[in-house]
């Protein structure tokens, strides 16, 4: 297993204007992923993503590296909050969208898995939970900026 990056692709029947919102704006965000993203979508903005588990919160760090409105947005981060998420120390996500039709064509891709230095196992547990996570909350990006864009 490769355990080096997760690529998906997802069509969502939303403008690129509306899905750039959704994936880069911490208020949508925040909608379809987190439970709060706190954080200014202007690069090289440091920021937190908290997650409300039951066995208590949470917290990651977040940086934006690239906002080119309306194609492509990318972040870097990492757990635990301590650090500041830069390159080594985090995993970078970058969602690229191109024009399809009357909707979006979304390029997700999670890379900076082997970077961080793990060791085996703990590297593909990382991955098996980021690959299950992706596959749970990019569905809830596609609804919910489909939603945003309901078009008569």
């Amino acid at each position: 297993m490769e355990l080096g990056s997760i690529e998906r692709e997802l069509y969502i029947e939303a403008t690129p204007e509306i899905v750039f919102q959704v994936v880069s704006d911490p208020e949508h965000v925040a909608q379809w992923w987190p439970d709060e993203a706190r954080y200014e979508a202007v690069v090289g903005s440091p920021g937190e993503i908290l997650f409300a588990l039951p066995d208590g919160d949470h917290v990651d760090t977040l940086t934006v590296v690239e906002l080119q409105p309306p194609t492509r947005f990318s972040f870097r981060w990492t757990y635990p909050a301590e650090e500041e998420a830069a390159e080594g120390n985090s995993l970078l996500v970058t969602f690229e969208l191109v024009p399809q039709g009357e909707g979006t064509l979304v390029r997700f891709r999670e890379t900076g898995f082997r970077e961080r230095g793990w060791e085996a196992a703990v590297l593909e547990a990382q991955y098996q939970d980021h690959v299950s996570g992706w596959d749970y909350f990019l569905p809830r990006l596609a609804s919910y900026a489909a939603k945003l864009d309901a078009r008569p």
